[in-house]
């Protein structure tokens, strides 16, 4: 009993420094020095120390590496960093030195890395119950579902627990096509929903594709509405504190969405059984494809008319949930409509295995027609967790502070869009953003991928990870931990016109 009321005490003063970590405007850099030099603003400071790395040498983990783990798992940067802790929204590589984490495990790490709370829920549960799978019950998963779902409109109020976003795509893949009898499912090009066998085909990137038959069974990829690259677009499009540069003809609504939902139109027409569709698919957000942002009120037209064809239209929300877009919750929620199914991965986890899909009683019925089973779905440790991050994201007010950190963090790049002519488009909401790099800002061809690279690289150096996105790799992804504050915005954006002004390129 002691020890546990020792580790909610713990807990407590980690989470008020967090806080006042947060709520600081100080700028002071503690990273190794030779990190960070004469940038604009200073690392902001961390008052976390991690433990001494003991591990493998790093030659020895390069060697394992190459000799022992499959060649797709590939290594950011030239020389690729070997991470050893987390705390927030800062890493540490083996050698101390501290990082800006702006990438957040790839949109995974929602509340911020180790944090406290989450660490205690999962430590707690840990003691108690690791695993028995769902044909017994236990508490946490019940209490889970009831908390999951009153976070969604409507009849969304079903539930069922996987552990990966391909997994939660992937089921419901199956559920539409079961639950409507059609076969037929639509996705953009340009999108990304997983890499299993069944997902592989919904993924629309030739860079993600094995040449394997069958991948694209019962699966038609439609035109990508993309206001800054597609073949319409312009400056009024997208709900976004940024727009395109590109010219807008609109006077009322938007043209450029009306165009391009005529396209989906003629998909529906030519390439479709009539009013025989079991599904369409679409990520309120693009996240692989480099943060692409679709015409407002594209996605309201489009699920009305694959419902007026049979079908269900599935929101991906494994990127763009939890409030990470800052105005809603849900990212479908700011294109005005309400989903048949809801696919969550990623954040909901701050990552820990964990994903689900959530629909209506009446869909969910369709896996009532054989037995259908996940070992490790809703698992003790992994609701345990799920709760935890519910919580952090409610009293820590992340959902806020992703509209207002990442409403000012978009203007900050806004500005370096001023400055350099390589800076094509930035684009994003809340802390879901992109600032895609050009070679030519008129025909808005990407950068070469070698000068992309050396200004990440350059941003690695400084301290500051960013990730890549799109077809080229020229878009840097900004998802980072929901935690992160003005000061770290501030940091990153310095950081990046750093590393573009050190890379030759053309600016001020």
């Amino acid at each position: 009993m002691m020890s546990k009321r020792l580790l909610a005490q713990k807990s407590r003063v980690l989470l008020r420094s967090t806080l006042r970590q947060r709520s600081s405007s100080t700028l002071h850099s503690k990273a190794a020095a030779g990190v960070v030099k004469q940038t604009q603003s200073e690392m902001p400071e961390c008052d976390h120390r991690p433990v001494a790395y003991e591990g493998s040498s790093y030659e020895q983990i390069l060697k394992t590496r190459r000799n022992h783990l499959t060649p797709n798992l590939l290594a950011h940067f030239k020389k690729p960093l070997v991470i050893h802790a987390g705390h927030m929204q800062w890493l540490f590589d083996h050698e101390g030195r501290r990082y800006l984490d702006m990438f957040g495990g790839i949109v995974t790490v929602s509340v911020g890395h180790c944090h406290p709370k989450v660490n205690q829920a999962l430590s707690e549960q840990t003691a108690k119950l690791w695993h028995t799978t769902n044909i017994y019950m236990h508490p946490k998963i019940h209490e889970y579902a009831e908390r999951m779902v009153a976070k969604f409109p409507g009849n969304l109020k079903s539930v069922c627990f996987v552990n990966s976003g391909s997994e939660a795509n992937d089921l419901a893949m199956l559920m539409a096509r079961l639950h409507t009898g059609n076969q037929d499912i639509l996705s953009f090009r340009n999108c990304y929903h997983g890499m299993s066998p069944y997902t592989m085909g919904l993924t629309a990137h030739s860079t993600w594709r094995f040449p394997l038959p069958g991948v694209n069974n019962g699966l038609v990829h439609v035109m990508n509405p993309d206001p800054y690259l597609g073949i319409w677009g312009g400056s009024k499009c997208r709900d976004s504190p940024v727009q395109t540069t590109r010219q807008c003809q609109c006077t009322e609504g938007c043209q450029a969405g009306d165009a391009y939902y005529k396209e989906l139109e003629e998909t529906f027409k030519y390439s479709l059984p009539r009013g025989k569709v079991a599904a369409m698919f679409a990520e309120s957000i693009q996240g692989v494809g480099g943060t692409v942002q679709f015409p407002k009120g594209y996605l309201k037209r489009a699920a009305a008319l694959v419902r007026a064809n049979g079908g269900l239209f599935v929101a991906d929300e494994v990127q763009t949930g939890f409030g990470r877009t800052g105005e809603h919750y849900w990212g479908f929620e700011g294109h005005d409509f309400v989903p048949d199914i809801v696919t969550m991965a990623k954040g909901i986890g701050n990552g820990f295995p964990l994903a689900a899909v959530v629909t209506t009683p009446e869909i969910a019925a369709s896996l009532g027609q054989a037995l259908h089973f996940n070992t490790y779905g809703g698992n003790p440790m992994a609701s345990a967790v799920g709760i935890a991050v519910l919580d952090v994201i409610e009293e820590e007010q992340l959902q806020r502070n992703s509209l207002e950190v990442g409403t000012y963090f978009l203007k900050g790049l806004a500005e370096l869009q001023q400055r350099f002519e390589i800076v094509g488009d930035v684009r994003g909401k809340g802390l879901m953003i992109g600032v895609e790099l050009v070679g030519d800002r008129e025909k808005r061809t990407p950068l070469a991928t070698p000068h992309v690279l050396d200004i990440w690289e350059k941003c690695k150096d400084l301290g500051v990870l960013f990730g890549r996105g799109g077809l080229h790799g020229n878009v840097l992804r900004i998802k980072p931990p929901m935690c992160i504050t003005r000061a770290d915005a501030t940091f990153a954006v310095d950081v990046l016109a750093r590393a573009i002004t050190e890379s030759g390129s053309r600016g001020d």
